[in-house]
C-alpha cells in the first residue's frame, strides 16, 4: 500500500492499537510515560510515534482539532493496520459539580458536527466499542483503588478527582458553545463537550474496528469556567494539567489490557 498522504506512514510502520490525542505536544507527553519510543512521522497536525508500554507495543498519533482532521487520521491509520483507537483528550463539562481535573469516559457522542454526517445519517449512533469502554472504566477503577490504598498507607495522594462515565457531545464550533446550546446539552444529561469523539466512534464502527475515549475536564461551561484554548497542555488550568497524566496512565493500561 502507498504512503498515506497526511500521516506519511505505510503498512507495517505502526502497531495494531493507537492512542490518539488532539495535540501533537501531548504525543510526546504520552510517550514519556512509556518504556521507549520512536518518532515515525510528523506532518501538519499529525505526529506519529511508536512506543512500548510494559511490554505492549502501541502507536501514538495526534489528530489535530475537530472531526475533519480526526477522520483523516482514523482513515489513514486504519489503512495501515491500526484496529483499536483510544482518544485521550480534554473536554468542557456540561453538568454542575463536574470539576476541572475530573475525567470523563464517553459512552456515546452526540453528533453536533458535520463530518460523521458525510458518512452516515445522524440517527446512527456514535458509540464506543464495548471492550474499549470496559477497559477504560476498569483501568480508571483500578487507579482509584490504588490511590485509595496509597492514601490509607500514609502516602501523599494529590486531589480527589472523579471519573464520570456517560454520554458527551462532539461539536464543531468551539467559540459558539454557549447560551441555549449549552442549556440544551445540560438538560439532556450530556456530561461534557469536545470536538472529535463522534467521528472517531462512527468511523471505527463502520470499519469494524474498536474505539473509545477518555478526556480530562479543563473547564465547566455551565459554571462559566470554559478555558480559552484547546491545544497546549501548558495553557490548561493547573488541576487539569496535573490530571492529564492520570488520564494518560489510565489509557495506557487500557491499551495494554485489550
Amino acid at each position: 500500500m502507498a504512503t498515506q498522504p497526511h500521516l506519511l506512514v505505510e503498512e507495517g510502520d505502526l502497531t495494531d492499537r493507537a492512542l490518539i490525542p488532539g495535540d501533537p505536544g501531548r504525543v510526546d507527553r504520552i510517550a514519556s510515560h512509556c518504556d521507549d519510543h520512536e518518532t515515525v512521522a510528523e506532518n501538519r497536525e499529525y505526529k506519529v510515534v511508536n512506543a512500548t508500554y510494559e511490554g505492549q507495543e502501541l502507536t501514538i498519533c495526534s489528530t489535530g482539532i475537530g472531526c475533519p482532521s480526526a477522520a483523516i487520521a482514523i482513515e489513514e491509520l486504519a489503512n495501515v493496520g491500526v484496529e483499536t483507537f483510544i482518544r485521550v483528550g480534554t473536554t468542557g463539562a456540561l453538568q454542575s459539580g463536574i470539576e476541572i481535573g475530573d475525567m470523563v469516559v464517553a459512552t456515546g457522542a452526540a453528533k453536533n458536527e458535520g463530518t460523521s454526517k458525510r458518512y452516515e445519517a445522524v440517527e446512527y449512533p456514535a458509540v464506543p466499542d464495548y471492550d474499549v469502554l470496559s477497559a477504560l472504566v476498569d483501568s480508571a477503577e483500578a487507579h482509584a483503588a490504588q490511590r485509595a490504598a496509597d492514601s490509607a498507607n500514609g502516602e501523599t495522594v494529590s486531589g480527589d478527582e472523579e471519573v464520570h462515565v456517560g454520554p458527551i457531545a462532539s461539536d464543531d464550533a468551539y467559540y459558539a458553545e454557549s447560551g441555549a446550546t449549552v442549556d440544551d446539552w445540560e438538560a439532556a444529561g450530556l456530561l461534557a463537550v469536545e470536538m472529535e469523539a463522534a467521528a472517531v466512534f462512527s468511523l471505527a464502527r463502520r470499519k469494524g474496528l474498536r474505539a473509545g475515549a477518555i478526556c480530562t475536564v479543563d473547564g465547566n461551561l455551565v459554571e462559566g469556567t470554559q478555558k480559552g484554548t484547546d491545544t497546549e497542555d501548558d495553557e490548561l488550568p493547573d488541576k487539569a494539567k496535573n490530571n492529564v497524566a492520570r488520564a494518560i496512565d489510565i489509557s495506557l493500561e487500557a491499551a495494554r489490557s485489550l
